[in-house]
């Protein structure tokens, strides 16, 4: 059976110091002078669009405009987050380029994105943690998509599955309840990895058929994402 596999960034495959909402802070501050303006937003598993759209619409930006808005944003955003990425620490999580490396070198899997960032933000951040070479057409759902994460998620499976999804198997793996709630949505599996801020419990409470605390455990791993074996407990 093929496999479909949209991987969640932030948290997930990677963390990146806060250089993301530190980017973002700096571009909203150049474009519209308000310094902090995300500090009351939250970006845990949510996409660029519900943040940028949240922080626009409590600073007065006219809902008719927002469009065009986030498009200017987006423009702002990436040299600021290339600059912080440069200046912040970060880290891949836990067994991630072992379970990347697996699921490259199998026929029956293809691999791609389905994250909330703008899908500029996210090649940087690959590119930047050297992820990039495992997603070379930079294929998925991404933040611009749309506001809500389900619907992302749905343009990941398309353009990852072309015609062919009847039959396959779609695994989303991720660290929020958004994740699994958007997984959900969409009849897929949905692996969680207790590598954010959410617990495991959390997590099994949204529904996730698979809780990880991390992925170092490889062959397991690859073993829940393939289907290849039963791997009691979560």
């Amino acid at each position: 059976m093929r496999t479909i596999v949209l991987w969640d960034i932030d948290n997930t495959l990677l963390y990146t110091g806060g250089a993301g909402s530190l980017g973002m802070a700096r571009a909203f501050e150049d474009l519209y002078g308000v310094p902090d303006a995300f500090r009351s937003v939250e970006f845990s598993g949510r996409t660029d669009t519900a943040i940028f759209r949240d922080c626009a619409r409590a600073n007065g930006i006219a809902e008719g405009v927002l469009p065009q808005e986030q498009q200017r944003f987006l423009d702002a955003y990436v040299p600021h987050l290339a600059t912080a990425l440069s200046e912040v620490e970060g880290h891949l999580m836990p067994g991630v380029r072992g379970v990347l490396d697996a699921l490259a070198a199998r026929d029956d899997v293809v691999q791609g994105l389905g994250t909330g960032n703008f899908r500029a933000g996210g090649q940087l951040k690959l590119e930047h943690y050297r992820l990039d070479s495992y997603f070379p057409d930079f294929v998925g759902g991404f933040g611009e998509d749309a506001e809500a994460r389900a619907d992302v998620i749905r343009r990941g499976i398309e353009r990852l599955s072309g015609a062919h999804r009847n039959g396959a198997r779609i695994v989303v793996i991720g660290d929020t309840p958004h994740d699994i709630t958007a997984a959900l949505a969409n009849d897929a599996f949905a692996l969680a990895v207790a590598t954010g801020k959410d617990s495991a419990d959390v997590l099994r409470d949204a529904g996730a058929q698979f809780v990880l605390a991390d992925l170092s455990d490889v062959a397991r791993a690859v073993a829940l994402i393939c289907n290849t074996a039963s791997v009691p407990g979560s």
